[in-house]
């Protein structure tokens, strides 16, 4: 399931984005990486976010899901999967090619607010 949403004038807060990749190659200085043999693969992990960027709270039921955007130029990330499950906080990019490749995750609120993009790690397969 892929689907690409359009970016909100008003912000959820950045949040933290505690990306593990692991599969077949190396990681960027951001995140960690360990080698399994045969995969190409990138799995993320993250949390969620527990304030707004203008600093008010925000529950776990105000969310409704995640965005990750990646792709092999680190400034135009051209791929989008859709997690509809806030509760969700863990997910694995599978059949990726050779190359390096470029990932960012954003989170969405029930209204439909979406965050800025978290800071971008990336993983060499």
């Amino acid at each position: 399931m892929k689907r690409v949403i359009k970016m909100s004038r008003a912000w959820i807060a950045a949040f933290f984005m505690g990306v593990v990749l692991t599969g077949c190659g190396g990681g960027s200085s951001d995140s960690s990486a360990q080698s399994q043999s045969g995969e190409r693969s990138a799995s993320l992990s993250w949390n969620a976010p527990a304030t707004r960027a203008n600093g008010d709270g925000i529950r776990m039921g105000e969310l409704s899901g995640y965005v990750i955007n990646y792709g092999q130029n680190p400034d135009e990330l051209t791929e989008a999967v859709r997690i509809d499950d806030a509760s969700v906080m863990d997910y694995t990019v599978d059949n990726l090619d050779q190359g390096t490749w470029y990932f960012t995750i954003q989170v969405e609120d029930v209204d439909g607010l979406v965050s800025a993009p978290s800071e971008q790690v990336s993983k060499t397969i």
